[in-house]
């Protein structure tokens, strides 16, 4: 059984964290029901949903990727870099509490959920605005004894590591590679976004499939003429909030 943990958009959406974004208005109502077109995704591809209740004090609470890392043997539960998202995570531990050991990243670590990607056993950090050299660290003891190697990459121009690449299949990945070295990535195969797209590399890879925003037709096109079976989502509100499809689930088997 593969699991998703969701939360239903917080009633203070409008509130969010912003870094690279201006601020534009939210309609909370039509962004509540793009998360629900979402979570039918998730489920029309084999997910349980695990879904919280809002947390109508917490802004960026829908995007419950940045609270945790899930991997097979343990659950790192973050510390996230911007200050007021911090309280999001003991719900996200008391979510997972049920089906993994878990593993609390300390301060001085800061590190987001949307900052890890994971390929096989090898973690890559992006050292962003949000995630630190001392969590990277904190993780490559944590998760030595499983065999996972840790590696920090520096993330400059977005702001998480998935807002520039992410994995679509087995052995392909995701990329934009204006914002970082598709080469760091050894022998996978890169699938470049389409360059008028620049926010098009963020998928929530699944079996044989991707769930993909709509709004990044071309990039769409190219994992398409790759053989990715694309499930496409509107996501245009939590886009907003600095927001992306990986950001609102996570996922587990």
């Amino acid at each position: 059984m593969r699991y998703a943990i969701t939360r239903a958009v917080s009633s203070a959406i409008n509130q969010c964290e912003l870094t690279h974004f201006s601020r534009t208005p939210i309609d909370l109502s039509l962004a509540r029901k793009q998360h629900h077109a979402y979570e039918a995704a998730l489920q029309s591809l084999g997910c349980q949903l695990i879904p919280l209740p809002e947390e109508p004090t917490l802004p960026d609470s829908v995007f419950v990727e940045d609270a945790a890392v899930v991997l097979d043997e343990v659950a790192l539960i973050t510390r996230p870099g911007a200050a007021s998202r911090r309280p999001e995570t003991p719900s996200i531990a008391a979510a997972l509490t049920p089906y993994r050991k878990l593993i609390e990243i300390q301060s001085p670590g800061t590190v987001d959920g949307g900052d890890v990607l994971r390929v096989g056993k090898s973690i890559y950090v992006g050292l962003s605005s949000r995630s630190n050299q001392e969590a990277v660290e904190q993780m490559a003891k944590a998760l030595q004894p499983w065999g996972y190697r840790v590696h920090a990459i520096q993330v400059n121009d977005c702001l998480h590591l998935k807002s520039a690449v992410t994995q679509v299949a087995a052995d392909k990945l995701l990329v934009n590679p204006a914002w970082l070295d598709p080469a760091i990535f050894g022998d996978m195969q890169i699938i470049e976004i389409d360059p008028s797209e620049e926010y098009a590399a963020n998928t929530v890879w699944i079996d044989d499939a991707v769930i993909y925003p709509t709004c990044y037709p071309q990039t769409q096109r190219k994992l398409e003429a790759q053989g990715i079976r694309v499930c496409t989502v509107d996501v245009g509100e939590l886009i907003k909030a600095e927001g992306a499809v990986t950001c609102c689930s996570l996922l587990f088997v």
